[in-house]
């Protein structure tokens, strides 16, 4: 036996479920409200890959530069296929508007300038990712959880993360003079502590040098690296042909400690430069407690 409920209370109660499952979040633009959780995602930065990830979320759609392979395995694992949307700086609308989603998670750095386009397809997250800092991240995974409908498991993923950070960092010597860098063919960047990496490895207890003008990531020479001269240098070779490869024919390297100390390393440049995210940070820590150790870490060619 069941009981009929009058019309107009029913229109009440689908009113009330509605407002029930309705989020809104802060985000870079101001006030954001989603009516519903989304069930079509496409992210345009590899960082919302991983928040999506951290909380077993598929995106139907990533600006991936066309390159799957630059979304960590340990990320790409927890996937299902997706279509690529493009590269992160130029994203394809009209691929994007045919994969039919309920949200769009971009770059306030990046597309800003297409924001317009991009919530005519549909509701459209800003959430800065490029140049962010590691808690600026953590931030941004927080308020994804909310938006997906995954408040509590991305909860209990943040303290996971921060348990293991907490772990790795235990493993490591403290106030170790630390530069990480990218290397092009014709320049090198150095990450300081105010960039992403560099907040992560400063997390770990690594002394990492302080940004010396605006931009968190800024080109040095050889002479500016001398000057710095730190314990342990790591680097992310973007291509075979590197200016930091060269360098290493140039008598001035071996006044560095580290070429001295053989203490110079090679590492993955998704993992520590691409990628942001949870699964990247712990990637790092997992690599940074190997190199200091002396073993082998694995870099994607």
């Amino acid at each position: 036996m069941f009981t009929l409920i009058p019309r107009f209370l029913s229109c009440a109660l689908l009113l009330v479920a509605s407002a029930a499952s309705a989020v809104t979040v802060q985000d870079s633009n101001g006030t954001f409200t989603l009516e519903h959780a989304p069930q079509r995602v496409v992210v345009l930065e590899l960082s919302f890959v991983d928040a999506l990830a951290a909380v077993d979320v598929s995106p139907v759609g990533v600006a991936d530069d066309n390159d799957p392979q630059r979304i960590l395995p340990a990320v790409r694992q927890r996937l299902a296929p997706w279509k690529s949307v493009g590269t992160r700086a130029q994203p394809s609308l009209e691929v994007i508007a045919a994969l039919k989603p309920d949200l769009i998670i971009a770059d306030s750095a990046r597309h800003g300038g297409i924001l317009g386009q991009l919530k005519s397809i549909a509701p459209t997250l800003m959430l800065k990712s490029r140049n962010e800092t590691w808690e600026e991240n953590l931030q941004s995974a927080a308020i994804i959880g909310k938006v997906l409908g995954k408040d509590a498991e991305m909860q209990q993923r943040l303290a996971l993360h921060h348990q293991r950070m907490k772990d790795f960092a235990s493993q490591l010597p403290k106030g170790l003079k630390l530069v990480f860098g990218t290397s092009r063919e014709q320049q090198f960047n150095l990450h300081s502590r105010d960039s992403y990496t560099g907040s992560v490895l400063a997390a770990l207890g690594m002394n990492v040098p302080e940004s010396a003008g605006q931009s968190p990531i800024a080109s040095i020479n050889l002479e500016q690296l001398l000057a710095i001269n730190p314990d342990w240098l790591l680097v992310a070779h973007y291509r075979q042909q590197s200016i930091v490869r060269d360098w290493q024919q140039d008598p001035l390297w071996q006044m560095l400690t580290a070429a001295q100390k053989n203490q110079v390393a090679e590492v993955d440049s998704n993992g520590w430069a691409r990628m942001r995210g949870l699964f990247a940070a712990e990637q790092i820590a997992r690599d940074l407690v190997a190199i200091l150790h002396h073993q082998p870490v694995t870099v994607q060619p």
